[in-house]
């Protein structure tokens, strides 16, 4: 049972948690082992690392809303048992692991959680993900463990430094309003956007800070721009997520027209779009009556991905996907927006480990990013990470957010996930070194 301890472990080293500087130290036993020690670290790991998902669904949907959290916690728990079984060695593990959180992002059930580079995000070095995304992040967590685990415990000094060196100022020139209306997640869903709430919120931020420059909303926050608008914001952009029967929309808006509208292209697997449903309609049909949803189609996705003017926006579950804020970067975008309603995620940290990952997309692109949340967590952050002005979560409310616009283009914006080379040649080598014939030396 020890895997499974250490998966536990490994899990405290992410977001919320906060032992991140530990994760090497976890790792080093997890270099070694075949598939039972991978299958049963991965029930560890991933049982708390997704304990947000039963606790949030349970609420909202009653008993049946807990169910689906078995499966996928096996079927990641096995997809680690089959990485352990084809990496015999630690060096082909540090790449095939990094190999396998790339594989999450891509395809029809792409689910991008759990990656090692989230353990550094409390870390100043975190801004190494400029560089080379959140794979580098994980490639250098395991590597610290590889070398940990071959005796060079010197490398505990590099490690720790990554904890502590100093980051450069960030000066957000420009000042946006961010509502927060803290909208029951089953009344919007039901319809009920209670669009009166933004009007008043956004009418008493107005007049308490008339230096915002732009105002933002949430992701699905009304069904349409609401009359009156133009009154209160007086002349003043308003970016805000519109919950229409197709696309789940972004849109920019001013002075009675849409300048621009993004439809969002990552979409939810089993929450906006239901794969394979032509074979488990039968068993959809099930849960959505078990949970009272009536019969639920999929959401249209985007095209593409393109920027509302200057301001990339990522709609929820896009931020946990390096991908889009990258393209969004390289197609214009001078900030970036994040519009969601993690108001799904209940009392859990289902939701502070949504936050976590988005604040890393800041990093990678050189971008601020303007977090504006249903239930929170509002926020303005950094092109370093860091949280520079947040309003509690839980709670209607507005936050005078600073930013900036800003051009240039990032390593990783220009160079993409090329940390995936490294790790493919980590995995190829690893598996070379083990097949090597005896007396090769003497050659």
């Amino acid at each position: 049972m020890r895997p499974l301890l250490l998966g536990l472990l490994l899990a405290l080293t992410l977001p919320p948690f906060p032992f991140g500087p530990l994760a090497p130290l976890v790792l080093v036993p997890l270099l070694r082992g075949g598939f039972r020690a991978g299958f049963l670290m991965g029930l560890g790991f991933w049982s708390l690392h997704l304990l947000w998902l039963p606790q949030s669904f349970a609420q909202n949907f009653g008993p049946w809303g807990a169910v689906p959290f078995l499966p996928l916690v096996l079927l990641k728990a096995l997809s680690f048992g089959l990485l352990f079984a084809l990496t015999p060695t630690p060096l082909s593990r540090v790449g095939g692991w990094v190999l396998l959180e790339w594989l999450t992002e891509q395809g029809e059930l792409a689910f991008p959680w759990g990656f090692l580079g989230y353990a550094l995000l409390e870390a100043p070095g975190r801004v190494l993900a400029a560089l080379g995304g959140v794979y580098l992040l994980s490639l250098l967590v395991l590597l610290f463990a590889w070398g940990l685990s071959r005796g060079r415990w010197y490398l505990l000094l590099p490690w720790g430094l990554l904890w502590l060196l100093p980051l450069p100022e960030a000066r957000g020139e420009a000042q946006a309003l961010l509502v927060q209306g803290n909208i029951n997640p089953l009344r919007k869903f039901q319809g009920e956007l209670d669009e009166a709430v933004y009007l008043r919120l956004t009418e008493e931020g107005l007049r308490a800070h008339p230096e915002a420059g732009l105002v933002v909303w949430p992701e699905t926050a009304v069904w349409q721009i609401p009359e009156g608008i133009d009154e209160v914001l007086k002349g003043r952009p308003l970016l805000t997520g519109l919950n229409l029967p197709g696309p789940n929309r972004a849109v920019l808006y001013r002075e009675g027209k849409v300048l621009a509208h993004y439809d969002k292209t990552r979409l939810v697997p089993f929450g906006e779009r239901f794969p394979f449903r032509e074979v488990l309609g039968g068993v959809y049909a099930f849960f959505f009556r078990a949970m009272g949803l009536g019969e639920l189609g999929d959401r249209t996705p985007g095209e593409g991905l393109r920027p509302l003017r200057p301001y990339g926006a990522l709609i929820c579950y896009e931020s946990a996907f390096p991908s889009a804020a990258r393209g969004l970067v390289r197609a214009g975008a001078e900030a970036l927006v994040l519009l969601t309603n993690d108001a799904w995620f209940g009392p859990s940290y289902g939701g502070r480990q949504h936050f976590a990952l988005g604040r890393l997309r800041a990093v990678e692109t050189g971008r601020w990013l303007l977090r504006a949340g249903n239930d929170g967590i509002t926020a303005s952050i950094d092109p370093y990470g860091r949280v520079v002005a947040a309003i509690p979560p839980q709670k209607e409310g507005f936050l005078l957010a600073p930013y900036a616009l800003r051009t240039g283009e990032t390593p990783y914006v220009r160079l993409g996930d090329w940390p995936l080379g490294v790790a493919l040649t980590s995995f190829l080598l690893g598996l070379i070194l083990r097949v090597r014939p005896p007396g090769w030396r003497n050659r």
